[in-house]
């Protein structure tokens, strides 16, 4: 019987340049979506996973990340002084009950590849899961990653979540290919429209194998030095079973402006506190 999924992979090392200014001091993973910040709402999906151990992959101006989750002494006094006890609790849940919190650094920004890599020592050579906050994925049932590990338990196999993207859109993505069964026989990254092998393309959901590790470090890097995931997956589709996962729920990219706001609406108008006064705003605008 193979090892149960237990760790998952956070790699928020990157600068976050789309939304400077704001991000200049602040890690873009700490941009609220309402109330939570995105890293948060990463964890939490991860939590509904089973996960129990949370790998960071940071950089040296990644601080506030770990702070977050960490406990805030005076702040939590002085909440429980004042008697604001959801305050409280919601402030000492940031990571939620169960789960464990591991930091590793990125020394410097080598592509994706080589942020999973550096976590190689805290995961070990056990299967995991990689979850890319700036994909919000609005799911109010299970959670995406939920999913990914219940058919990893169900029929031992690896998993990349994925989305029908229009055509045009290819270039953008990693796309996959498929067999007759289902399963992903190819990865080509961000392939021009006349020559994507479909219109699946892969988002920050990744269900993978400790064998990843090894391929990583085979992969020749490309330009800047970069590793690229997406080659250390390829180079693995012939030796293991990779299904695509058509996720439930709405993603919204929230490393774009324009995905981010739309996840802020989203929320927002489903919250029980403003949701309604926020929906009637809405109208007059």
């Amino acid at each position: 019987m193979r090892a149960s999924i237990q760790s998952v992979v956070l790699p928020v090392a990157g600068l976050g340049t789309r939304f400077l200014p704001a991000t200049k001091a602040i890690p873009k993973e700490m941009l609220p979506v309402l109330d939570k910040p995105l890293i948060q709402l990463a964890v939490e999906e991860a939590h509904k996973a089973g996960i129990k151990q949370v790998v960071l992959v940071t950089s040296a101006s990644k601080r506030a990340i770990e702070d977050h989750f960490d406990v805030n002494f005076e702040l939590e006094a002085t909440l429980e002084q004042r008697g604001k006890l959801a305050m409280l609790d919601a402030v000492k849940t940031t990571l939620p009950n169960g789960m464990t919190l591991a930091v590793v650094r990125q020394p410097k920004a080598l592509g994706l590849g080589h942020a999973v890599l550096c976590a190689q020592p805290i995961v070990g050579n056990q299967p995991f899961a990689v979850m890319l906050p700036d994909d919000f994925i609005d799911d109010t049932q299970g959670g995406c990653l939920a999913d990914m590990v219940a058919l990893y338990n169900q029929e031992q196999a690896y998993s990349l979540a994925v989305e029908e993207v229009p055509r045009d859109k290819t270039d953008k993505y990693g796309v996959v290919s498929l067999n007759e069964e289902g399963r992903i026989v190819a990865m080509v990254e961000k392939p021009k429209p006349e020559v994507a092998p479909s219109t699946l393309a892969v988002v920050g959901r990744y269900v993978l194998p400790g064998a990843i590790f090894e391929a990583l470090t085979e992969v020749k890097p490309g330009a800047g030095g970069e590793i690229q995931l997406t080659d250390g997956i390829a180079s693995l589709l012939a030796s293991e079973h990779f299904r695509p996962h058509r996720f439930k729920g709405v993603r919204y990219d929230c490393g774009s402006k324009l995905g981010y706001l739309q996840a802020n609406v989203a929320l927002g108008l489903r919250d029980t506190e403003v949701g309604q006064s926020f929906a009637a705003w809405l109208k007059t605008q």
